[in-house]
């Protein structure tokens, strides 16, 4: 099925990434997936490609491309690439526009250039020891003191949480419960009492590094307060559609790329005196995943076009949370579905890590865990189809997990 999203700048785009990821990527792989980190020195060559800060503005450096398709081509080939150490989309697609949307004039001249060349790498921070989906439940506390912020609080499973030089960080502003009073800091590196703990050992994305974060009595100046007072609840949930719609993209053409992979060991695999391919079963298989892969593909495709607004002619345009919440956890499901018949179609073999089966098993079993897991997604799904639609009656959408 062609694809209908894409024009020919978007695929000039995707030949560039390409070819970046074959010079500057996949020939470090293994080494970084050894070391758990990936070079400084990849981040500052994708700054000079043009490859980070895809929609800031060109006066700050960036690419000035207020158009999703691209930042979706992006995550397409990294995915495809098994780049998943490499956490561009992070970088680009979710902490990005927080401080695009949010950023005052000051801080977007103080950020966004260092943000687009590349030196200085950007994490999120929500996820606490206690609090991962559930984001009532943060601990982590900022108090006023006049002139800045004292932040005190233990985040963890924070990927960039290493390399990261601003860190975008959740903490409770005020002693209210629930999502009231959460605001948003910007924590650099080099603050006293910002530590980092070990670099976590996961079972996959082994490249990425991921780490606990400790804040004790962190002074932040107020300056670095990112958006409104006690608006971060309202912040995280506006931003959290592009990110989900971002794991989907990768969640999709990691599938495709995966079953690719193994139509062609299944073609020159021999047993039972011919090619895997040729017995029923074989056969049966990969029709199942191919479709899934195409039905998923053409629901993921249409919520890129509505993000990018590719076709608000046609229709109101825009991607809501219930389309990137179905999109998520269908597309990572596949993923993780899909990789698992793809091992087990390729034996033995598929057990041993030096085949890409195996990696891409590993890597994608978190893929329906962060981002909100699948089982929040359905929540959010349920609730939006089923909520009392009596003015009265409604519960705050800002209550939405």
């Amino acid at each position: 099925m062609k694809r209908q999203i894409f024009d020919d700048e978007h695929e000039a785009f995707r030949e560039m990434v390409r070819t970046f990821l074959a010079k500057e990527v996949t020939p470090h792989q293994e080494r970084w997936e050894r070391a758990g980190i990936v070079d400084r020195e990849t981040w500052l060559a994708a700054g000079r490609q043009g490859l980070l800060g895809l929609a800031v503005e060109e006066r700050f450096g960036g690419g000035g491309a207020d158009d999703y398709r691209y930042g979706a081509v992006l995550c397409e080939e990294f995915a495809k690439a098994a780049a998943r150490g490499f956490a561009v989309t992070l970088h680009n697609d979710v902490i990005g526009p927080y401080l695009t949307a949010l950023g005052t004039e000051e801080q977007k001249r103080r950020w966004l250039p260092g943000f687009c060349s590349g030196e200085l790498i950007t994490a999120i921070a929500m996820t606490e020891p206690g609090a991962g989906s559930d984001l009532q439940g943060i601990r982590a506390t900022a108090t006023d003191e006049g002139d800045h912020w004292l932040l005190n609080g233990a985040k963890t499973f924070i990927s960039n949480g290493i390399l990261a030089d601003l860190v975008v960080v959740v903490a409770r502003t005020t002693p209210e419960g629930g999502s009231k009073g959460l605001s948003l800091l910007v924590v650099e590196r080099g603050m006293p009492g910002f530590e980092r703990g070990r670099n976590l050992d996961k079972i996959g994305h082994k490249a990425q590094d991921t780490a606990e974060l400790f804040f004790t009595d962190v002074r932040v100046p107020k300056e670095n307060l990112l958006g409104r007072l006690h608006g971060g609840f309202g912040h995280l949930m506006a931003h959290l559609p592009q990110e989900r719609l971002s794991i989907a993209v990768g969640a999709a053409a990691s599938a495709e790329h995966v079953l690719e992979l193994t139509q062609r060991y299944v073609r020159e695999r021999e047993a039972f005196g011919g090619p895997l391919a040729e017995l029923q079963h074989v056969r049966f298989e990969i029709a199942e995943m191919a479709t899934e892969c195409a039905v998923t593909r053409a629901f993921v495709d249409r919520c890129v076009a509505d993000h990018a607004g590719a076709h608000a002619a046609d229709h109101a345009g825009g991607l809501d949370g219930v389309q990137a919440a179905m999109a998520k956890w269908w597309a990572t499901e596949l993923q993780k579905r899909v990789a698992d018949r793809c091992l087990q179609l390729h034996g033995g073999y598929g057990y041993m890590t030096e085949y890409p089966v195996a990696r891409a098993f590993t890597d994608a079993r978190l893929q329906t865990i962060y981002g909100g897991t699948t089982e929040i997604m359905k929540e959010v799904i349920g609730r939006s189809l089923l909520a009392d639609r009596h003015p009265a009656n409604r519960q705050d959408p800002q209550e939405t997990p």
